[in-house]
């Protein structure tokens, strides 16, 4: 058995757990990161993720502070305007088509969207590159102890490692919220969500399109163009049983429906990925952190794919963590700091959690009279413009 010190112990290595070892690496911190399942970086695989990321401004900087910027720029596809179209009618079309312009606000982007799969990619090679991470794919954390100087954490490789503190990025079911006696409180939807990639004859112009009609939005985000065609990816959000039917189509029937489902504003879709689907819940654990003991990412906050707010609420996680270690290094997982985090997070992760909740069960309406009253609602707050403007820069982050 080998026992190892370290300042930081994350579990979790998706995309905000890596995110986080590369960003506390990046700042001198020694780092090890485990997870029971290797990342998936080949788009052809069968196992991977075919979800994409919207990073908003403020989550550029966490990665540039990770060392991460400079590699997935030339993938990067900016998100100039997102547009928001209500086809709540009797047919499957456009009534209502309103446009957010990051212009307005920033000279930025509001953001810039990548394939999950190539940021697993990118941060494989990242910390691959750091010595001071440890990553350590295929290994799980077996049992957690922790006291007021410290966590001792033993891995299924019978590793056992002293951490000065522990940070949970393993996910909705996080194992170590559960061992710290964090609860949660959790709301189902009913809902499933799908996502894939399709090409398109007509170009998105860095148009991202979110179409209300009923069930949940149908989305599409753009990709860089795919073999000449320009491509976005699509998160369709609808009942579950519903959603689960199209998971087993025929790509032709598919196709027909989820073009159907687009309002054909950009020609017929064409798949150009498999799909993948997963249930739609929202989630918030009830406090953010225990001994030596930082939840992040979904082992602290679900949220519905609306309005790119999930892995950016992470990266927010993350940013506060390491802005709280790095001023006070010595002081790096006690309960000052931690009690500090919490207290800076949770209630922007409160009320985020409730807004897409509210934005998720307006998006499920199917009656006339609701659809009607969604439409009215969207045109009422798009209408005054200090309204809008700050919708923009909340839905950012920045103030």
């Amino acid at each position: 058995m080998t026992d190892i010190s370290c300042d930081i112990l994350i579990s979790g290595g998706g995309i905000a757990g890596m995110t986080a070892a590369a960003a506390c690496g990046s700042a001198g911190f020694s780092v090890v990161c485990v997870d029971p399942a290797p990342p998936v970086t080949e788009r052809d695989n069968a196992a991977a993720d075919m979800r994409s990321t919207a990073m908003l401004q403020p989550a550029r900087r966490v990665l540039e502070a990770a060392g991460l910027w400079e590699a997935l720029a030339p993938h990067a596809a900016p998100l100039q305007i997102m547009r928001i179209v209500d086809a709540g009618g009797e047919t499957a079309e456009a009534r209502l088509t309103r446009e957010f312009r990051a212009a307005d606000i920033s000279e930025q982007p509001f953001g810039w969207n990548f394939p999950n799969w190539l940021l697993r990619r990118e941060m494989v090679s990242r910390l691959d590159a750091l010595e001071t991470v440890d990553f350590r794919p295929g290994t799980a954390t077996q049992s957690v102890f922790t006291r007021e100087t410290g966590a001792r954490i033993t891995l299924s490789d019978k590793s056992r490692i002293h951490a000065r503190l522990l940070i949970a990025a393993d996910g909705r079911h996080s194992p170590v919220r559960q061992a710290a006696g964090i609860g949660v409180s959790t709301r189902r939807y009913g809902q499933k969500a799908l996502a894939f990639t399709v090409t398109h004859p007509e170009p998105h112009e860095n148009v991202s399109t979110e179409i209300h009609r009923t069930g949940g939005p149908f989305t599409l985000v753009p990709l860089p163009d795919l073999d000449g065609k320009p491509s976005s990816a699509v998160v369709w959000m609808d009942d579950g049983p519903l959603a689960q039917t199209r998971f087993g189509m025929e790509v032709s029937a598919f196709e027909t429906a989820m073009s159907e489902r687009s309002c054909h504003l950009f020609g017929p879709l064409t798949l150009a990925s498999h799909r993948t689907i997963w249930p739609i819940i929202s989630q918030k654990a009830d406090r953010l952190a225990a001994e030596r003991t930082a939840l992040i990412a979904e082992a602290a906050h679900v949220v519905p794919p609306i309005g790119a707010q999930g892995l950016n609420m992470s990266l927010a996680d993350t940013a506060t963590l390491l802005d709280l270690a790095s001023k006070s290094p010595d002081t790096l997982g006690d309960r000052v700091m931690l009690d500090a985090y919490h207290k800076a997070r949770y209630s922007d992760i409160s009320l985020r959690v409730q807004g897409i909740d509210l934005l998720n069960r307006a998006s499920q309406v199917s009656t006339p009279a609701l659809r009607d009253a969604r439409a009215a609602g969207l045109q009422a707050l798009y209408a005054i413009a200090p309204v809008r403007k700050t919708l923009m820069q909340m839905g950012l982050g920045v103030r």
